[in-house]
């Protein structure tokens, strides 16, 4: 199973309703390990250091801030998972993804990471209206 976090709590927020993996942006003077690290906490409640670096994937949002997301796979965690104040918690059976309400991109590379060892490097391109328009997989 997956760990995915349903958006569901907070207002004016790109990922809307859409289903996404655990994270969030850097703090000053911090790493992406370190901020996946303190993303799973402060989202879960769960800690992990069995992290492993899975790829990585240029976003072009016209309507949002443009990024680089570092996907990173977690397979030992320990704690209480608690609820998360941006949308609920759910594990997700990994045949069960790919029906989930999710970026239209992730599907061009959520069948790898969840079903091979291959590193991904993907760029996604979107328009103003968030509708897909190119993807380039190196």
């Amino acid at each position: 199973k997956v760990l995915m976090l349903h958006r569901t709590k907070k207002q004016e927020d790109p990922n809307q309703f859409k289903w996404i993996g655990i994270g969030g942006k850097l703090e000053h003077n911090e790493s992406p390990l370190e901020c996946i690290k303190r993303e799973i906490y402060e989202e879960t409640g769960l800690i992990t250091d069995d992290l492993k670096l899975r790829g990585i994937i240029t976003f072009i949002l016209p309507k949002w801030e443009d990024e680089i997301s570092f996907l990173y796979e977690a397979n030992k965690y320990s704690g209480e998972m608690k609820e998360c104040d941006e949308g609920e918690l759910a594990w997700v059976k990994i045949d069960d993804v790919t029906k989930l309400n999710l970026w239209e991109g992730d599907y061009h590379f959520i069948d790898t990471l969840l079903n091979s060892d291959k590193f991904i490097e993907i760029k996604l391109i979107y328009d103003k209206d968030d509708n897909l328009i190119n993807v380039v997989k190196y």
